[in-house]
């Protein structure tokens, strides 16, 4: 579980930045996806969880919040895009 939602959190990041881009530097969520990978860049890359089955389950709860972060993110900033008239679709999976 850990490693598929660190893959999935990877390419979520990186969809994020893209759809960042464009985004004026006064975009309020712009500034909070900026927060969001920022926290992301440090937990997706961290070792495997060694040792017990407590350390892997934690791990892989505190990568499940992250993803639900970044899935926010990526809906705050698609959402203003639309507003300013600023279109990318994403490239993950399911996300638009």
């Amino acid at each position: 579980m850990v490693e598929q939602l660190t893959t999935f959190g990877r390419d979520l990041a990186g969809d994020l930045r893209g759809l960042c881009l464009d985004l004026p530097e006064d975009s309020r969520a712009g500034q909070a996806a900026h927060v969001t990978l920022g926290k992301a860049s440090r937990r997706l890359y961290l070792p495997a969880p060694a040792g017990t089955f407590r350390a892997a389950a934690h791990r892989a709860q505190n990568l499940a919040r992250l993803v639900e972060a970044l899935l926010r993110a990526v809906q705050a900033v698609s959402e203003e895009r639309a507003c300013t008239g600023r279109h990318q679709h994403s490239t993950v999976k399911g996300i638009r």
